[in-house]
C-alpha cells in the first residue's frame, strides 16, 4: 500500500537549526533569505539569490550544499513538497477516485465541477481587466509565442495553431530540456508570449522568461496558483486556481483560456483573421481531391 508522506516534515528548517553554528556569516546570510522567502526562492536561480543578499551564486551554491542538498534543484524540491505545492500523481489519483467512489454521475460531477469554476474565474473581475489589457497587447504583437510542457504543451501547441489560423505568425515552446533551447531561437522583440503555469518555476519556464526580458517581450501568464513567484514576471495574469488541488487536475482550464484569448485576439483583428481562413479555404481545396 502506497504511505502518504509526511510533508509537514521541514527538512530546510531542521537541517539549518542543526548545522547554524558550524556556517560562517555569509552562508548563513543566504540561507535565512531562502528559509525567510521560501514561495520566493522557488522562483529565483542562484544568481537572483545571491543578488538579492549581496553574494555570489557560486556562495549560494555552497551555502545550500553546506546542509546536504546537492544543489537548487533538490532544494527546490523540498520546498515544494514542504509548502504542499507538489503532491504524487499516485496520492492525487487515489484521492480522486475516492470521491467518485465506482459511480459515473460522480465522475461527471467532479469533470462539471472543474469547468463551473473556471466559467466562474474567468469571469471575475480580476480576469476582466486582464482580458482588456491582454487585447492591447494583441494590437501591438508581431508574432504571438505559447509556452507549456507536458500536458500543456500539447495545448500550447493547439493554440499556436489556433492564432496562425487566424493570420498571426505563431510558435510553441514546449520542449523540455536542452531542446528547448533551439525553440527560444524564434523570440524576437514585438512577440507576445502566452505562457501556461501551474506556479511551479521549472527551469524551462525561468528560461523562457529570462530570455523574453532579454527581448523586451510582454509575457501572459495563465496561472494555477495565486501566490507563485513567478506571477511577478507577467504584464497580464489570468488566474484560473484548481478548486482541489489535492484532486487530479484536468486541462480543461488552459484549454478554455486559450480559446477564449483566440477569439479575443480575432475581436481585434477581425480582417486579418477573415482574410486568413479565407485563404485556408483556398489552400484546403488545393489538397482536397475534386467532388469531396
Amino acid at each position: 500500500m502506497h504511505k502518504k508522506p509526511n510533508r509537514l516534515k521541514d527538512r530546510l528548517g531542521e537541517q539549518l537549526a542543526r548545522r547554524r553554528h558550524q556556517l560562517s556569516p555569509a552562508l548563513l546570510k543566504v540561507l535565512e533569505f531562502i528559509d525567510t522567502n521560501r514561495h520566493q526562492a522557488l522562483g529565483l536561480s542562484a544568481l537572483e539569490i545571491g543578488f538579492a543578499v549581496g553574494a555570489s551564486d557560486a556562495t549560494v551554491i555552497r551555502a545550500i550544499q553546506s546542509l546536504g542538498f546537492s544543489g537548487m534543484r533538490e532544494l527546490k524540491d523540498v520546498l515544494e513538497a514542504w509548502l504542499g505545492e507538489t503532491d504524487s500523481p499516485i496520492e492525487k489519483m487515489a484521492s480522486t477516485l475516492r470521491d467518485v467512489n465506482g459511480e459515473v454521475d460522480q465522475a461527471l460531477d467532479f469533470a462539471l465541477q472543474s469547468i463551473a469554476s473556471t466559467v466562474e474565474h474567468l469571469s471575475s473581475a480580476e480576469n476582466r481587466l486582464s482580458l482588456g489589457g491582454i487585447a492591447a497587447l494583441f494590437k501591438e504583437a508581431k508574432a504571438i509565442t505559447t509556452f507549456g510542457i507536458g500536458a500543456s504543451g500539447i495545448i500550447a501547441e493547439y493554440g499556436a495553431r489556433l492564432f496562425g489560423r487566424s493570420g498571426m505568425p505563431s510558435h510553441v515552446l514546449n520542449a523540455t530540456g536542452i531542446a528547448l533551447a533551439e525553440q527560444l531561437l524564434v523570440l524576437r522583440p514585438g512577440h507576445l508570449l502566452i505562457m501556461l503555469l501551474h506556479g511551479r518555476s521549472h527551469r524551462e519556464a525561468m528560461a523562457t522568461i529570462s530570455e523574453a526580458q532579454k527581448l523586451d517581450i510582454p509575457i501572459v501568464m495563465i496561472l494555477g496558483k495565486a501566490d507563485t513567484p513567478l506571477r511577478a514576471h507577467a504584464r497580464e495574469v489570468l488566474l484560473l486556481p484548481r478548486t482541489k488541488s489535492e484532486r487530479i487536475a484536468l486541462h480543461a482550464p488552459s484549454l478554455v483560456a486559450l480559446e477564449l484569448l483566440h477569439v479575443i485576439y480575432s475581436m481585434v483583428e477581425p480582417e486579418t483573421t477573415i482574410a486568413s481562413l479565407e485563404r485556408l479555404i483556398d489552400l484546403r481545396a488545393l489538397i482536397r481531391p475534386s467532388g469531396r
